[in-house]
Protein backbone atom coordinates (compact mmCIF):
# COMPACT_ATOMS: atom_id res chain seq x y z
CA UNK A 1 0.00 0.00 0.00
CA UNK A 2 1.24 3.45 -0.85
CA UNK A 3 2.03 5.86 1.98
CA UNK A 4 -0.27 8.90 2.03
CA UNK A 5 1.38 11.96 0.61
CA UNK A 6 1.39 14.97 2.96
CA UNK A 7 -0.14 18.07 1.48
CA UNK A 8 1.89 21.29 1.23
CA UNK A 9 -0.65 22.87 3.59
CA UNK A 10 -0.02 20.33 6.37
CA UNK A 11 3.74 20.77 6.03
CA UNK A 12 3.38 24.53 6.27
CA UNK A 13 1.19 24.14 9.33
CA UNK A 14 3.77 21.95 11.06
CA UNK A 15 6.46 24.53 10.29
CA UNK A 16 4.40 27.33 11.83
CA UNK A 17 3.68 25.27 14.94
CA UNK A 18 7.38 24.43 15.29
CA UNK A 19 8.41 28.07 14.92
CA UNK A 20 5.81 29.28 17.42
CA UNK A 21 6.81 26.53 19.85
CA UNK A 22 10.47 27.49 19.52
CA UNK A 23 9.74 31.17 20.15
CA UNK A 24 7.65 30.28 23.22
CA UNK A 25 10.47 28.10 24.58
CA UNK A 26 12.99 30.91 24.13
CA UNK A 27 10.70 33.38 25.90
CA UNK A 28 10.18 31.02 28.86
CA UNK A 29 13.92 30.35 29.10
CA UNK A 30 14.70 34.06 28.97
CA UNK A 31 12.13 34.85 31.65
CA UNK A 32 13.56 32.18 33.94
CA UNK A 33 17.14 33.25 33.40
CA UNK A 34 16.64 36.98 34.15
CA UNK A 35 17.96 37.68 37.63
CA UNK A 36 16.18 39.90 40.15
CA UNK A 37 19.00 42.44 39.79
CA UNK A 38 17.59 43.24 36.36
CA UNK A 39 14.66 44.87 38.11
CA UNK A 40 16.05 46.11 41.42
CA UNK A 41 19.47 47.49 42.16
CA UNK A 42 20.41 49.26 45.41
CA UNK A 43 21.49 52.89 45.03
CA UNK A 44 25.16 53.22 44.18
CA UNK A 45 27.55 55.45 46.14
CA UNK A 46 31.00 55.70 44.49
CA UNK A 47 33.73 54.18 46.64
CA UNK A 48 31.35 52.86 49.30
CA UNK A 49 30.83 49.25 50.30
CA UNK A 50 27.98 47.48 52.03
CA UNK A 51 28.34 47.21 55.80
CA UNK A 52 25.13 45.47 56.85
CA UNK A 53 22.24 46.51 59.07
CA UNK A 54 24.37 46.11 62.21
CA UNK A 55 26.41 49.18 61.34
CA UNK A 56 23.21 51.25 60.91
CA UNK A 57 22.03 50.21 64.36
CA UNK A 58 25.00 51.93 66.02
CA UNK A 59 23.43 55.33 65.37
CA UNK A 60 19.85 54.54 64.32
CA UNK A 61 18.98 52.10 67.08
CA UNK A 62 15.32 53.09 67.40
CA UNK A 63 14.64 52.80 63.65
CA UNK A 64 16.33 49.40 63.39
CA UNK A 65 14.48 48.19 66.48
CA UNK A 66 11.08 49.06 64.97
CA UNK A 67 11.93 47.85 61.47
CA UNK A 68 10.80 44.29 62.24
CA UNK A 69 7.23 45.60 62.38
CA UNK A 70 7.50 47.29 58.97
CA UNK A 71 5.89 45.97 55.81
CA UNK A 72 9.22 46.38 54.03
CA UNK A 73 11.05 44.12 56.50
CA UNK A 74 8.87 41.21 55.39
CA UNK A 75 10.17 41.64 51.84
CA UNK A 76 13.85 41.26 52.75
CA UNK A 77 15.47 38.57 50.61
CA UNK A 78 17.24 35.57 52.13
CA UNK A 79 20.30 33.68 50.95
CA UNK A 80 23.96 34.42 50.27
CA UNK A 81 23.17 37.00 47.61
CA UNK A 82 21.34 39.13 50.23
CA UNK A 83 23.71 38.85 53.19
CA UNK A 84 24.07 42.20 54.92
CA UNK A 85 21.47 43.91 52.78
CA UNK A 86 18.74 45.64 54.79
CA UNK A 87 18.68 49.40 55.15
CA UNK A 88 21.24 49.61 52.35
CA UNK A 89 18.79 48.18 49.83
CA UNK A 90 17.17 51.62 49.71
CA UNK A 91 19.89 53.86 51.17
CA UNK A 92 22.91 52.45 49.34
CA UNK A 93 26.21 51.12 50.77
CA UNK A 94 27.00 52.79 54.07
CA UNK A 95 30.76 52.49 54.61
CA UNK A 96 31.59 56.12 53.74
CA UNK A 97 28.60 57.33 55.74
CA UNK A 98 29.84 55.40 58.78
CA UNK A 99 33.44 56.52 58.44
CA UNK A 100 32.39 60.18 58.16
CA UNK A 101 30.28 59.98 61.29
CA UNK A 102 27.02 60.38 59.43
CA UNK A 103 27.98 63.34 57.25
CA UNK A 104 25.23 64.59 54.95
CA UNK A 105 25.50 63.55 51.33
CA UNK A 106 27.32 60.30 52.10
CA UNK A 107 24.19 58.14 51.99
CA UNK A 108 21.23 57.98 49.62
CA UNK A 109 17.99 59.60 50.78
CA UNK A 110 14.98 57.92 49.09
CA UNK A 111 12.69 60.62 50.47
CA UNK A 112 14.18 63.06 47.97
CA UNK A 113 14.19 60.53 45.13
CA UNK A 114 10.96 58.65 44.37
CA UNK A 115 12.80 56.65 41.69
CA UNK A 116 14.10 54.49 44.55
CA UNK A 117 10.53 53.47 45.37
CA UNK A 118 9.60 53.10 41.71
CA UNK A 119 12.11 50.26 41.24
CA UNK A 120 9.64 47.99 43.04
CA UNK A 121 6.43 49.98 42.68
CA UNK A 122 6.25 50.25 38.90
CA UNK A 123 2.45 50.44 38.93
CA UNK A 124 2.59 53.52 41.15
CA UNK A 125 5.06 55.19 38.81
CA UNK A 126 2.60 54.60 36.00
CA UNK A 127 -0.19 56.19 38.04
CA UNK A 128 1.86 59.34 38.58
CA UNK A 129 2.17 59.67 34.80
CA UNK A 130 -1.59 59.86 34.30
CA UNK A 131 -3.36 63.09 33.37
CA UNK A 132 -4.17 63.97 36.99
CA UNK A 133 -1.79 63.01 39.79
CA UNK A 134 -0.43 64.11 43.11
CA UNK A 135 2.58 66.39 42.47
CA UNK A 136 5.12 63.89 43.75
CA UNK A 137 8.66 65.22 43.81
CA UNK A 138 7.63 68.88 44.13
CA UNK A 139 6.25 69.40 47.62
CA UNK A 140 5.08 65.85 48.25
CA UNK A 141 7.17 62.74 48.83
CA UNK A 142 6.23 59.09 49.25
CA UNK A 143 7.09 59.39 52.96
CA UNK A 144 4.32 61.93 53.51
CA UNK A 145 1.78 59.10 53.15
CA UNK A 146 3.89 55.97 53.65
CA UNK A 147 6.14 54.91 56.50
CA UNK A 148 8.89 52.59 55.25
CA UNK A 149 10.51 52.01 58.64
CA UNK A 150 7.72 50.77 60.94
CA UNK A 151 4.22 49.40 60.81
CA UNK A 152 2.07 49.21 57.72
CA UNK A 153 3.65 51.00 54.76
CA UNK A 154 0.21 52.34 53.88
CA UNK A 155 -0.72 54.61 56.77
CA UNK A 156 -4.19 53.73 57.95
CA UNK A 157 -4.15 50.58 55.82
CA UNK A 158 -5.78 47.28 56.54
CA UNK A 159 -9.04 47.72 58.42
CA UNK A 160 -8.09 51.14 59.87
CA UNK A 161 -10.25 53.08 57.45
CA UNK A 162 -10.42 56.24 59.55
CA UNK A 163 -6.63 56.15 59.68
CA UNK A 164 -6.61 56.19 55.88
CA UNK A 165 -8.81 59.30 55.84
CA UNK A 166 -6.64 60.98 58.45
CA UNK A 167 -3.63 60.52 56.20
CA UNK A 168 -5.36 62.49 53.43
CA UNK A 169 -6.78 65.07 55.82
CA UNK A 170 -3.30 66.17 56.83
CA UNK A 171 -3.43 68.25 53.64
CA UNK A 172 -7.10 68.23 52.64
CA UNK A 173 -8.46 69.83 55.80
CA UNK A 174 -11.52 71.43 54.15
CA UNK A 175 -12.93 67.94 53.62
CA UNK A 176 -12.41 66.92 57.27
CA UNK A 177 -15.73 67.99 58.74
CA UNK A 178 -17.48 67.24 61.01
CA UNK A 179 -20.63 67.95 59.05
CA UNK A 180 -24.25 68.14 60.22
CA UNK A 181 -25.13 65.91 57.26
CA UNK A 182 -22.25 63.60 56.44
CA UNK A 183 -21.68 61.60 53.29
CA UNK A 184 -21.61 58.02 54.54
CA UNK A 185 -19.00 57.07 51.92
CA UNK A 186 -16.39 59.09 53.83
CA UNK A 187 -16.57 56.55 56.64
CA UNK A 188 -14.98 53.98 54.34
CA UNK A 189 -11.99 56.12 53.43
CA UNK A 190 -11.09 58.48 50.63
CA UNK A 191 -10.01 55.71 48.26
CA UNK A 192 -13.63 54.64 47.80
CA UNK A 193 -13.91 57.53 45.33
CA UNK A 194 -10.33 58.66 44.71
CA UNK A 195 -7.22 57.01 43.25
CA UNK A 196 -4.55 58.51 45.53
CA UNK A 197 -1.57 58.34 43.16
CA UNK A 198 -3.11 59.35 39.85
CA UNK A 199 -6.16 59.05 37.64
CA UNK A 200 -7.35 59.88 34.13
CA UNK A 201 -10.18 61.83 35.82
CA UNK A 202 -10.05 65.24 37.50
CA UNK A 203 -9.64 65.42 41.29
CA UNK A 204 -8.15 61.91 41.19
CA UNK A 205 -11.63 60.41 40.91
CA UNK A 206 -11.92 56.77 39.90
CA UNK A 207 -14.31 57.72 37.11
CA UNK A 208 -15.36 61.08 35.69
CA UNK A 209 -19.15 60.90 35.58
CA UNK A 210 -22.20 59.93 37.64
CA UNK A 211 -21.16 56.29 37.40
CA UNK A 212 -18.93 56.99 40.40
CA UNK A 213 -21.99 57.74 42.53
CA UNK A 214 -24.01 54.89 41.06
CA UNK A 215 -21.52 52.41 42.51
CA UNK A 216 -23.36 52.94 45.80
CA UNK A 217 -26.59 54.75 44.90
CA UNK A 218 -28.60 52.05 43.21
CA UNK A 219 -30.81 53.03 40.28
CA UNK A 220 -33.97 51.34 39.01
CA UNK A 221 -35.92 51.85 35.79
CA UNK A 222 -39.60 50.96 36.05
CA UNK A 223 -40.89 52.89 33.05
CA UNK A 224 -39.56 54.55 29.87
CA UNK A 225 -37.76 57.82 30.52
CA UNK A 226 -37.71 57.14 34.24
CA UNK A 227 -34.58 56.51 36.32
CA UNK A 228 -35.30 56.20 40.02
CA UNK A 229 -32.46 56.94 42.43
CA UNK A 230 -33.37 57.29 46.07
CA UNK A 231 -37.02 57.05 45.09
CA UNK A 232 -36.87 60.14 42.88
CA UNK A 233 -36.88 60.33 39.09
CA UNK A 234 -33.43 61.49 37.96
CA UNK A 235 -33.95 61.07 34.20
CA UNK A 236 -33.81 64.82 33.57
CA UNK A 237 -30.86 65.32 35.93
CA UNK A 238 -28.28 62.79 34.74
CA UNK A 239 -27.98 64.46 31.34
CA UNK A 240 -26.81 67.73 32.95
CA UNK A 241 -23.47 66.34 34.02
CA UNK A 242 -22.12 64.67 37.11
CA UNK A 243 -24.12 64.59 40.32
CA UNK A 244 -22.04 67.39 41.80
CA UNK A 245 -21.59 69.58 38.71
CA UNK A 246 -25.26 69.49 37.71
CA UNK A 247 -26.11 71.80 40.62
CA UNK A 248 -27.66 69.13 42.83
CA UNK A 249 -25.15 67.57 45.25
CA UNK A 250 -22.27 70.05 45.26
CA UNK A 251 -21.17 69.38 48.83
CA UNK A 252 -20.06 65.81 48.20
CA UNK A 253 -18.04 65.35 51.39
CA UNK A 254 -20.74 66.67 53.70
CA UNK A 255 -23.13 69.55 54.26
CA UNK A 256 -24.19 71.75 57.16
CA UNK A 257 -27.51 72.75 55.62
CA UNK A 258 -28.96 69.99 53.49
CA UNK A 259 -29.31 66.21 53.83
CA UNK A 260 -28.98 65.90 50.03
CA UNK A 261 -25.44 67.29 50.33
CA UNK A 262 -26.14 70.74 48.93
CA UNK A 263 -24.54 74.02 49.93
Amino acid sequence: MKEPIASPQSGSRRTRVAVIGGIASIMVFAACSISYESYFRPPQIPGASFEGIGSCEECHEEIVKEFDSATHSKLMADGNHAVGVGCEACHGPGSIHNESGGELGTIHNPKADPETCYQCHLDVKGSFNLAHAHPIGDNITCNDCHDPHKGNAVQGGGVAMMGEAETCLQCHQAQAGPFVFEHEATRDGCTVCHSPHGSPSEKLLKTNNQMLCLQCHFQTQTAPDEILIGGRNHASFVSRGTCWTAGCHESVHGSHVNSSLRY
